[in-house]
């Protein structure tokens, strides 16, 4: 496999040169008062790019972001929960199948593929007894955002707790915890926070904190009572991905240090438009009807399979665009615009569907 190839997927996606460099040191032992600093600050930094409100703490968890959808789905909720679960695409229909194997009791709110959650939607579950709200910020597979304002004005009405799944979206798209009324995030390191897989962080405001420590739990690994215990002295229950964990130390840092998580939004939405601009006279029509910044999904207006248009990029122009799979394999592809890119990198891919509109390939 080349792994120098230009990358548009959502995940694993392109690193900083600065990153790279720290990631090809030796990995240090990690149960030290250097490294608890760390992660106390690593802390500190998630909440305040989220704008957690005063007493919200963050977990991180060794594993992908599905790690740390199940683990807030145990320790958030029980059987005295009623959930709305929203299922847009392959990603809500993930926390369906948790919801339903740990035994909840819940109503999916089931959206055709590319559609957002609307206002009217919602109303049909207003004053029904919900406790809870478990939904994306961004359907990653159908690239679809959902109107946090919304659902969080909704579940402020309805006194509900609202679990938003950020994996995709998290610095990519604005996420206000406390201006959207959002209880709990949950986020990855490879998607906009740009690191190789294999950690998960979820930041709670107190109300989350609470329901965690008030639940009772039988498991080892996904009890989050633990992992906050010893994250107040900036360690985690088992082994952590540490390099990982260092990596973010770094990113986090360096993008406190240049203008915030606003300016990273700003750059990844810059892109997405610069790349959105450049397909306008292509034979491709934007999929979602409410578009992520992350991730521009498409399909072909003259009935060419995406994943044949996937696989030609890939094997021809030694581009990564982000196949589909299941029933929207054929139908849809999509580029990322999260990570390390620039416009002229952007350019480069630009160039290659021009030359295979050219050539009758799209």
């Amino acid at each position: 496999m080349d792994r120098n190839m230009l990358n548009f997927t959502v995940g694993p996606v392109m690193m900083d040169d600065y990153l790279l460099k720290e990631n090809a040191e030796q990995v240090p032992y990690f149960r030290t008062p250097e490294f608890s600093q760390i992660m106390l600050e690593n802390e500190k930094l998630l909440c305040e790019f989220l704008n957690a409100p005063e007493g919200s703490r963050a977990v991180f968890i060794t594993g992908s972001g599905t790690a740390s959808m199940e683990a807030s789905v145990m320790n958030f909720f029980n059987k005295d929960d009623k959930l709305l679960v929203v299922n847009g695409g392959s990603f809500g229909h993930r926390l369906v199948e948790l919801a339903s194997l740990h035994k909840l009791n819940f109503t999916e709110i089931k959206l055709n593929p590319g559609h957002a959650l609307t206002k009217e939607e919602l109303s049909k579950y207003e004053g029904q007894g919900y406790t809870a709200l478990v939904m994306q910020q961004h359907e990653t597979s159908t690239g679809v955002l959902y109107d946090l304002n919304m659902t969080g004005d909704f579940c402020k009405k309805n006194n509900m707790f609202l679990l938003v799944d950020a994996i995709s979206s998290f610095l990519a798209d604005e996420l206000d915890m406390q201006a959207m009324n959002v209880d709990a995030v949950i986020m990855g390191s490879q998607k906009a926070v740009a690191l190789p897989p294999g950690m998960s962080f979820i930041v709670m405001n107190s109300k989350a904190v609470n329901r965690v420590m008030n639940n009772e739990m039988k498991t080892m690994y996904f009890d989050l009572q633990d992992y906050l215990k010893n994250q107040e002295r900036g360690q985690t229950p088992f082994t952590p991905a540490v390099g990982v964990l260092l990596l973010l130390n770094s990113r986090l840092k360096h993008i406190k240090e240049n203008g915030g998580a606003k300016k990273v939004i700003e750059h990844t939405r810059e892109i997405a438009r610069y790349f959105r601009d450049g397909i306008k006279d292509l034979p491709f029509k934007m999929f979602p009807d409410s578009p992520a910044s992350a991730v521009t999904a498409l399909t072909s207006t003259n009935g060419k399979s995406a994943y044949d248009i996937f696989t030609k990029v890939k094997d021809e122009y030694k581009i990564f665009i982000c196949p589909n799979g299941g029933e929207l394999k054929d139908l849809i592809f999509r580029v990322g615009h999260i990570g390390s890119i620039s416009k002229e990198q952007v350019q480069v891919l630009l160039d290659a569907l021009h030359q295979m509109n050219n050539k009758g390939e799209l």
